[in-house]
Order: C-alpha cells, then sequence, then structure tokens
C-alpha cells in the first residue's frame, strides 16, 4: 500500500517541501507540497534526484578498506577498531598531524553540525578545513566585523522590495545561496507584477540574468570598484541620515576619497549611467543589494562583501521592509553559539590565519607535503570531496596519496575517498532525519520544518552521527556520551523565541509558518559589545591601499576565467544521477563570438585552457552570453580519475575546473580561494 511523506528536500540552500510516495522501498513520486508557505509547491530536479541518490547501486552501504589498489568490505567494529588504533599510533609520534576536512553537505545536516565537534575533540587538531572558504567565509568575517557575529545574516525581503540587484548570484540555478528563498522564479513575476525591478550584475548573461529587467556586465573581480563608484554616486545624489547604531560613517568616506569613480568604472568596465541607475534604485527604494558566489570568491572577497553591506546601510535599506530584514529563526544560532574567532592562531607552512577555527582549504596540500613537526599525516574527510572542490585539485590529489592514514565519511567512492584508506558511508538520504539548522535562520520568512526518516535503516546501518561519535570514541577510546542531535534540537527549539517544542514542529508535516520577517530588530541584535555598527572597520579601510594598487597595475590581458552552477546540478556529489545528467553535455567552454574567432574556435569543436595551475581539454560553446574577455566552465565535475565507482558520473565526467584555479590566489582577509577571474589561455585543438 502506497504511503505519503512529506519532507524537506536536503540537496541545497533553497530547503523545498516535498511529497515522496513511496510503496516499500520503491519510490513512486516526489513532487513539490504545495502546503509548505516556504516553497509552495516549488521543486527543481534535484528534489526528484533524491530518489536516485536513495536507490543508487553505486551508493556504499557498508565500511569499506582499502588494500593496495582494492577495496574489501569490512564491519563497523573492525573500522573503528583499526582507525581508532592507527590514529592514536599516529597522535603518539606527532600530535599535531592529524587533520579535518568538512564538505558542503554538512551544513545541510544538523545532526553532523551538532557532533562533528567531537571528533575534533578527539583528534586535538588545530588542523581544520572546510568547504567555506572556497565558498563564503568572506562573508563572516564581514559579519563579525560589523555585526559582531559570524552567524548574523540580513537577507534581501524580495516578497516586499521594489528593487533586487544581485550581484554574481544565480538564485535561477540555487534558489539562494546563505540566502533561503524557494521559488525564485515566481517571487520575481511578482515583483515585476507589482512594478519591481530585478537587476543582475554579472560576467554572464545567467539564467537569473535572462529573466531580469537589466544585466549589466562587470570583469571578473573587479566588483568592489563598482561598489565604490556606486557608493560615491549615491552619495552625491544625496544619502538618508545614517541610523544612531551606524558610527565611523565619516572615516568610510575618508577612506574612499581617493578614488576616483570614473577610474573604477573602467576598471569594473561599467557605465556611468548603469551605476546612476543602480544608485537612483537603492535611494529610492525599498532595494536590497546581494552579493554572492561571483563576488565573494576572488582575491578581494571580503573587500566586496563589506562594500556590498555598506551599500545597503548607507542607502538606509537594512532592516527596513523591503530591504534587508534580519532573521527570526526558531532556532536562533546568536543565542546558541559564539560569535566566531579570527587570527587566534596561523597555519604552520604559510602562516594564514584561523577564521571560525578554520585555515584555508588552499592550504591543506602544502600542508602534507612540507616535513617537519606538525605535518599532516592523518586526514579524515567528512561529505567532502576538495580533489573536485578546492584550488589545484591535482596537487592535492598527489598529496593525499602520501597520507598514513585517511578516512573518509562518504556514501561514494569518488574523486577523493579514492586515496583514504577506509570509507565509512552514512544512511541513506531517506534514511535519516532533517532539519534545516544553518538554513532557516536566512530563510525569507520565521519558518520551522522537521523531517523524521522514511525509511528505518537496517541494523548495519549509521547515521552520519552516529558514525562521527564512533570515530571519536574510536579515537579516545571511551565511547562519547550525551544527548542525540534530536535531543539537542528539542532544547534549541524550546530555548528559541517562538518556545515551540519538536514535538509541536513535527506535529505539522508542511511545517509551522511564524510569517515574513519584520523590520525594528536593529540594533537590539547585534552581538558588537556596544550594539553598534562600525561602517568602517580597520582591516577593511586597510585593505583598500591593496585595491587602490590594482589601478596603477597594466590590465592583465589574458582571458578570465569564471565558474558557474547549473539547476540540474550540485557541486561534484549529484552526477550519478542518470536524470540530471542526461542531455546536452554541460561540462563546456562558454566563449564570447569575439574571443572564439580571435583564437580560430568554433562552437562544438574543442579548446584546451591553460593555467598556471594545469590545463584541461573540453568543448567549446561560443554564446554573446559571456562578456568579452571571460570564459566560464562549471565546477564540480571531472570525474575520470581512476578507482571511482559512479558510473554515471563516469560516462558523464567532464573536466574540473579546479585543475585551473590557482592554490596560492586567496583572500587574505578571509582565507577564501579566489575562484572568480583566473587568468587562462585558451587554443583550439584538433
Amino acid at each position: 500500500m502506497p504511503i505519503t511523506h512529506r519532507r524537506t528536500c536536503h540537496i541545497c540552500e533553497a530547503n523545498c517541501g516535498v511529497i515522496v510516495t513511496a510503496e516499500g522501498p520503491d519510490i513512486l513520486s516526489i513532487k513539490g507540497d504545495p502546503d509548505n508557505a516556504m516553497s509552495r509547491g516549488h521543486i527543481c530536479p534535484k528534489g526528484t534526484a533524491i530518489a536516485d541518490l536513495q536507490n543508487d547501486p553505486d551508493r556504499l552501504r557498508r565500511p569499506m578498506k582499502r588494500m593496495g589498489e582494492d577495496w574489501q568490505e569490512i564491519s563497523w567494529d573492525q573500522a573503528f577498531a583499526e582507525i581508532g588504533e592507527k590514529t592514536r599510533d599516529i597522535m603518539a609520534r606527532d600530535p599535531a598531524s592529524t587533520a579535518l576536512y568538512v564538505g558542503n553537505p554538512n551544513a545541510h545536516s544538523y545532526g553532523n553540525v551538532l557532533t562533528s565537534g567531537d571528533l575534533k575533540k578527539a583528534l586535538r587538531t588545530k588542523n581544520v578545513f572546510s568547504a567555506s572558504t572556497v565558498d563564503q567565509m568572506p562573508h563572516h568575517v564581514a559579519n563579525i566585523r560589523l555585526y559582531g557575529h559570524s552567524g548574523f545574516w540580513a537577507v534581501p525581503d524580495i516578497d516586499r522590495t521594489q528593487t533586487m540587484i544581485i550581484l554574481g548570484g544565480n538564485p535561477m540555478a540555487s534558489n539562494g545561496s546563505v540566502w533561503t528563498v524557494p521559488d525564485f522564479r515566481n517571487r520575481v513575476k511578482d515583483l515585476q507584477a507589482r512594478g519591481g525591478e530585478l537587476i543582475v550584475i554579472d560576467p554572464r548573461r545567467s539564467e537569473t540574468a535572462k529573466i531580469a529587467d537589466r544585466h549589466i556586465f562587470v570583469r571578473p573581480g573587479s566588483d568592489a570598484f563598482l561598489l565604490i563608484a556606486l557608493l560615491k554616486t549615491m552619495k552625491a545624489l544625496g544619502l538618508p541620515a545614517a541610523a544612531d547604531y551606524v558610527r565611523n560613517v565619516d572615516a568610510l568616506w575618508d577612506a574612499l576619497e581617493p578614488f576616483d569613480v570614473a577610474d573604477c568604472l573602467a576598471r569594473a568596465n561599467v557605465t556611468a549611467e548603469d551605476v546612476h541607475h543602480l544608485a537612483t534604485r537603492m535611494l529610492s527604494g525599498p532595494a536590497a543589494l546581494y552579493g554572492r558566489m561571483g563576488a565573494s570568491t576572488q582575491s578581494f572577497g571580503t573587500l566586496t562583501t563589506w562594500l556590498v553591506a555598506v551599500a545597503n546601510i548607507v542607502s538606509g535599506q537594512l532592516d527596513r521592509e523591503g530591504g534587508l530584514l534580519c532573521g527570526a529563526p526558531v532556532v536562533d544560532l546568536l543565542h546558541l553559539f559564539g560569535p566566531g574567532s579570527i587570527g587566534k592562531h596561523h597555519s604552520r607552512v604559510s602562516g594564514h590565519r584561523e577564521v571560525l577555527g578554520e585555515f584555508p582549504s588552499s592550504a591543506m596540500a602544502e600542508e602534507m607535503e612540507t616535513p617537519g613537526e606538525g605535518q599532516i599525516k592523518a586526514l579524515f574527510v567528512v561529505a567532502g570531496n576538495p580533489v573536485l572542490s578546492t584550488p589545484n585539485g591535482t596537487r592535492l590529489d598527489k598529496a593525499l596519496a602520501g597520507l598514513d592514514l585517511m578516512v573518509s565519511v562518504d556514501m561514494y567512492l569518488n574523486a577523493t575517498s579514492r586515496r583514504a584508506h577506509y570509507i565509512l558511508p552514512p544512511a541513506g538520504p531517506l534514511e535519516k532525519d532533517h532539519y534545516g539548522l544553518f538554513l532557516l535562520p536566512i530563510a525569507i520568512r520565521s519558518f520551522a520544518k522537521y523531517s523524521p526518516p522514511l525509511f528505518e535503516k537496517d541494523d548495519e546501518t549509521l547515521a552520519d552521527w552516529e558514525i562521527l561519535r564512533g570515530l571519536a570514541g574510536a579515537i579516545t577510546g571511551r565511547p562519547v556520551e550525551g544527548q542525540t542531535p534530536r535531543e539537542m534540537l528539542d532544547q534549541m527549539m524550546r530555548a528559541g523565541p517562538f518556545g515551540v517544542s519538536l514535538d509541536e514542529v513535527e506535529a505539522h508535516p508542511s511545517g509551522m509558518d511564524f510569517g515574513p520577517l519584520t523590520a525594528g530588530k536593529l540594533p537590539d541584535r547585534l552581538k558588537t559589545p556596544d550594539k553598534t555598527i562600525d561602517i568602517a572597520p580597520d582591516e577593511f579601510v586597510g585593505d583598500l591601499t591593496r585595491l587602490a594598487a590594482e589601478l596603477d597595475q597594466v590590465a592583465d590581458t589574458r582571458l578570465r576565467l569564471i565558474g558557474r552552477r547549473h539547476v540540474r546540478s550540485n557541486n561534484s556529489w549529484l552526477h550519478n544521477s542518470a536524470r540530471l545528467v542526461k542531455g546536452p553535455d554541460r561540462c563546456t567552454l562558454l566563449i564570447h563570438p569575439d574571443d572564439a574567432r580571435a583564437r580560430n574556435l568554433g562552437d562544438g569543436g574543442m579548446a584546451e585552457v591553460s593555467s598556471r595551475s594545469g590545463s584541461v581539454q573540453l568543448k567549446v560553446e561560443v554564446t554573446d552570453d559571456m562578456m568579452p574577455g571571460t570564459v566560464s566552465i562549471p565546477h564540480g565535475w571531472g570525474h575520470s580519475l581512476p578507482g571511482i565507482r559512479m558510473a554515471v558520473a563516469q560516462a558523464h565526467a567532464g573536466v574540473s575546473l579546479n585543475d585551473l584555479t590557482d592554490e596560492t590566489a586567496m583572500d587574505p582577509l578571509s582565507g577564501n580561494a579566489a575562484l572568480s577571474g583566473v587568468p587562462v589561455e585558451v587554443r583550439g585543438i584538433a
């Protein structure tokens, strides 16, 4: 007899509600939940692929041990015992030689969030890396310096704004990123129906740009210049009085004084008319300026993220209905976790400062390669594929091969876990419960949704959090005691602003909706000691000197490489779904017709793309969607390394963007990799 199960899609940040119909172990359908107040029945192709993940014959079901080039299935008891013994032996020789890498899917697993600290504590390591430093760390640094907490987010109130400006983001593919906004397309339709305007600023005419009222090309990596021009243009037009809780406004304008608007526009390759239009829309309001991946994953990522915030603040759009609003989450992380640290310690080889207890992922390889005390000898990777997701994956892959011990908590034998000595696979996605612990606090509504498991896992299957605690216990020699993640989640809900219990939330299968976000949260919600925003932090003002030096440099004539994402993909871990990868080849080089002609490239031909880090060969797609001088390759592909057991992904392998990105190029303030605007050479090949 078929049963229906309402849950949250866990794959991306949209947190869409879905209805799964199953009969026994067979999944008959996955559809959008029309009763979910957040997603309103919307579902993207990724949601339907949950069935593929659950039933994938290539998904690992039992612990695996590598014996030379072969893999052997072993028991959990054997896996934990051997890993624990080997880790203790390595730590006895050098206590500082262990490391932990945490991948993107952990942000979608509240159980992992609440128990990964157990593993880190057992390893006694400062060598912590994560996907955050190839994604969003500039946001956290800006949040700490401006608002006093890394988890303080003010999100665009898209449902009530009149102007939505998107810089380097593509919500048509992502449904938001560090902004939970499902059903984005229909929300834009509503915006346009009430006379509002969507403006997209991007080096590519992305899927989001194609539905926008105005698209503005910008040269990759020059967003900070564009934002300075915007700020100075708004100031010339007349700014509203700053809120009482905003200080150091004069210091801000003093710091921007040396920048000439015309020079900034030339560097960004943006017209004065476009910037004037942006300025008038921001000042008339309500308006929201949102910057994302293209803005943060560059060498001036933190500076750009700060200037985005400044533009919203000085134009009066922060804490305004229709502007940017602070969340009112059922689980309020600002009251549960500390503000986050910057610079408490530094990496061994290059002296990178930690941010939120992490070093740049770009520095992993050098920490494994460089001899001496503290050289990484044991690495634990939790739901991550850094060979494909971090800069110069080729170098990292070679470094992983030299480890004494590598353990991957992963459902696949992929480009990274193939180097592991042990792979510990968690339960399937429909065998686990779900709550958007990190994502609901950045949602456009105050909303709570808990999803229990649909299927019971068998006795030889463990959830992710059980594996993490099992590893911690095996390493320390004593079981980890404490509450289950579900028990902790219930306590956090009860302590939150709405005071509901987990049982109450679970009793609403489509979620509990507490309404739209509201204005008037500031300054009370600020976590700075004096409840003010220092709009010109010394560190950010100081980095303007580095930016100004760019204006004196001769422009590099090489093509600039950017990434891209697609609605039918999510980083590197959905490419084993046949329904998602079917159709035309998506791992192509997008190039403008003028640039293609200059290199004698034709549509459908092959090209070699080379950078300081390496080279790749792939099919050419000639399109005027690209800004001249810019090329694009999607990230997350490159499943062609030997030993990978992902049949569909191997058949649609593509190439890895991160064979071209540079591990030495990063934003010094956050340690985030500079993935956008990589200089490359392109030539045609037979």
